[in-house]
């Protein structure tokens, strides 16, 4: 009989990776049954996911009866959090109540085995420096909250690098036309040495997850560091130069610079400043990221596209 495996952001980035890898690799499409953890099951997204032929259920965050519900009977879950950057949230504690609750709940209804979508601690591995990257903080406690669990479930993390959506999508932190009009600048308080783990999200996340699907006790414990591999500031701006058919520079700037740059303030665009500087300082995974890029990359359940496979398929549009 199939185990059932219950998949939050079912409707997302990582949700919907992890849902196509399944049903596209015969081995575990036999092995279990996916069931997509939605808000709303009228939405386009989950009638999608029903012709496809997955189980679409409700789920609430914020509403421990339906998360119950939800959760009944599964075998493992796919636990994955977003940060909430509503004015007058305090983003850290509602983002670590949520992933503490699914797992509890999760272990009430006699889950056997956790996937928790994670990201490295600024904050620990800059020996306290670095403080205000939260929404990175906070996956990496709860992290060690569902590792502490007791009695003790399996559980294994995928520690994501950066998204290649992020980079071609627009916004804030995306390419500006230079002052006299002649190319585009990326302005960050990183070098342009600075290195970057990147991934398909949407296209290969699930192939890491499926490889802890396929063998889940050697993976038990275990976190894998999502990325296809490392580039620098200065290769990802060429990269899209050449996708987008216009010079794209990085512009070094400090980080007081960067702050009045940004079009926020306060605690959000501290994220950001923090985050990049961190890097820059102490690598996104921290002092061993090239390590660990190079040892996990190749346990992904496929081939993972490069950025330049990926710009051809999402090119730059400025």
């Amino acid at each position: 009989m199939s185990k059932i495996l219950a998949v939050f952001g079912a409707t997302g980035q990582q949700g919907s990776s992890v849902i196509d890898h399944v049903l596209g690799d015969a081995e575990l499409s036999r092995e279990y049954k996916l069931r997509a953890i939605v808000r709303n099951v009228d939405s386009e997204k989950a009638k999608q996911l029903t012709a496809k032929g997955v189980e679409v259920v409700q789920g609430d965050t914020s509403d421990r009866a339906s998360l119950e519900a939800a959760l009944t009977g599964a075998h493992t879950v796919y636990i994955m959090t977003i940060v909430d950057f509503t004015p007058g949230v305090d983003d850290y504690t509602q983002e670590y109540n949520t992933a503490k609750t699914i797992a509890d709940v999760s272990v009430a209804k006699g889950a056997a085995y956790l996937i928790f979508s994670t990201l490295p601690a600024p904050r620990a591995i800059s020996g306290g420096k670095y403080t205000a990257v939260s929404a990175f903080d906070v996956k990496a406690d709860a992290e060690q909250y569902i590792r502490s669990l007791s009695p003790k479930v399996q559980s294994a993390f995928v520690s994501l690098g950066s998204f290649m959506e992020n980079w071609v999508a627009p916004g804030m932190l995306a390419p500006r036309p230079s002052a006299d009009g002649s190319h585009y600048v990326l302005s960050r308080n990183q070098s342009a040495a600075s290195l970057f783990p990147l991934i398909d999200a949407v296209g290969d996340v699930g192939k890491f997850v499926g490889a802890i699907l396929a063998e889940p006790a050697k993976y038990d414990g275990v976190r894998l560091h999502v990325a296809q591999a490392l580039y620098s500031f200065a290769e990802i701006t060429e990269l899209m130069s050449k996708s987008a058919g216009k010079k794209i520079v990085v512009d070094y700037v400090s980080t007081d610079e960067f702050r009045k740059s940004l079009p926020i303030s306060g605690p959000v665009a501290e994220i950001f400043i923090e985050a990049f500087a961190y890097m820059d300082e102490f690598g996104y995974f921290g002092p061993e990221t090239a390590k660990l890029v190079a040892a996990d990359a190749p346990k992904a359940r496929g081939r993972l596209a490069t950025f330049e496979e990926y710009l051809e398929r999402h090119p730059v549009r400025l």
